[in-house]
């Protein structure tokens, strides 16, 4: 392929039509972009898509704290979950190309262990200032200034042993064998107590409410 097109941008007169045919085919994908159905997750183990025990319909959410579109959705979840009253599940995905997003994921596990209440709003956050972190320094500088205004200390070192860190990769590893591909990958889950699908993957936020009340509707029959 390479040497092809090597030979073929070298014979000038065919340049313009290879323009042409990038111009057509980056067209193509933006209109396949714009007006086909959005995609969706292939879902190869479904094991972990349903509420936690006593819940009919739930969010689950596979996250990288240091994902732009992550930092987008999650006030929109958050809202949904206040709204509806219903379990907002979080699952660490930190992807490999993101300097920080794993060791952000272990200090949200650390606060975890203070109540789970303070790691979330730890996850909240992050989010809400990502824009200001750039580096893993920045992370532990607005980590330690997050710690600061809730009266905690901070060690230097929040894992020593490593279990925090086994915890976010049992997380990607779950995410994985369900076959997540991108971040933010969400859900609106049921129990399975009727014919519905057990789950509904949130391609289009905007329609998070139709979902999750349709979900609710469904598992009250």
């Amino acid at each position: 392929m390479h040497s092809f097109l090597a030979r073929t941008w070298g014979n000038r007169r065919n340049r313009s039509g290879l323009f042409a045919l990038a111009a057509a085919l980056v067209f193509a994908a933006a209109a396949h972009a714009q007006f086909g159905a959005p995609p969706t997750t292939p879902v190869h183990d479904p094991a972990a898509l349903k509420p936690p025990p006593g819940a009919r319909v739930a969010i689950i959410e596979f996250e990288d704290m240091e994902c732009p579109d992550c930092a987008a959705a999650n006030p929109v979840l958050k809202e949904a979950a206040e709204k509806y009253h219903i379990p907002w599940i979080r699952h660490d995905f930190p992807l490999p190309f993101h300097p920080w997003s794993f060791q952000a994921a272990v200090y949200a596990r650390w606060f975890d262990t203070k109540s789970k209440a303070i790691g979330n709003d730890y996850r909240d956050y992050i989010f809400a200032n990502q824009i200001s972190i750039e580096t893993p320094g920045q992370l532990t500088q607005w980590t330690e200034n997050f710690a600061k205004s809730h009266g905690i200390a901070l060690p230097f070192a929040v894992d020593p042993q490593g279990a925090l860190a086994a915890e976010v990769k049992a997380d990607y590893a779950l995410g994985q064998a369900i076959g997540i591909e991108h971040t933010p990958t969400i859900w609106v889950v049921t129990n399975g107590s009727n014919s519905a699908p057990p789950f509904v993957e949130v391609v289009d936020r905007s329609k998070l409410y139709q979902i999750i009340d349709e979900a609710l509707a469904e598992t009250r029959r």
